[in-house]
């Protein structure tokens, strides 16, 4: 029998309780969500199964490899993102909650609003962020140049000693 035709028989509940599991670390959380009855000890007894822990590791591994992608975006963001918003902020005098669910703020850093009522706004070092970006694109091109030579060497290789 092929590995490879071997899948995961998840109920709808189980993937559902695997998904909120990847994002909360909670078993009796994600079990509650998920819809099952006595959330506490079906979430410990789900994360027993084989077909669930191997479910969460498919997820896990999904993540991992997202992670620096997003670590990527947001680095890029901060190094290219547009200040419009935060400059209007400094220039409002009672922003309310809605104006402010709007603006992209995801350049700043810290709000301050001293005793004097002036607003202080501190945004994120666009310098730094530019040097991670080529610090993580090097180490793309280091690990990519290694597997290439690891490549080259296996393929010139004849297994003639």
């Amino acid at each position: 029998m092929e590995v490879g035709i071997i899948k995961n028989k998840l109920t709808s509940r189980e993937r559902e309780f695997c998904l909120c599991f990847a994002q909360t670390g909670d078993a009796a959380l994600s079990a509650r969500e998920a819809g099952f009855p006595d959330a506490a000890r079906t979430g410990r007894k789900l994360l027993c199964c084989e077909h669930v822990v191997q479910e969460l590791e498919r997820l896990a591994a999904i993540q991992n490899r997202l992670l620096g992608c997003m670590a990527a975006t947001g680095y890029q963001r901060l190094a290219f993102g547009n200040v419009s918003d935060a400059v209007s902020l400094v220039f409002e005098q009672e922003p309310d909650r809605e104006k402010l669910g709007k603006m992209d703020l995801f350049l700043v850093s810290e709000l301050k609003r001293p005793k004097d009522g002036a607003m202080e706004i501190k945004l994120f070092d666009r310098i730094k962020a530019l040097e991670k970006l080529e610090t993580m694109s090097a180490e793309s091109r280091t690990a990519d140049s290694l597997f290439d030579a690891i490549g080259r060497s296996a393929v010139g290789s004849d297994g003639d000693d």
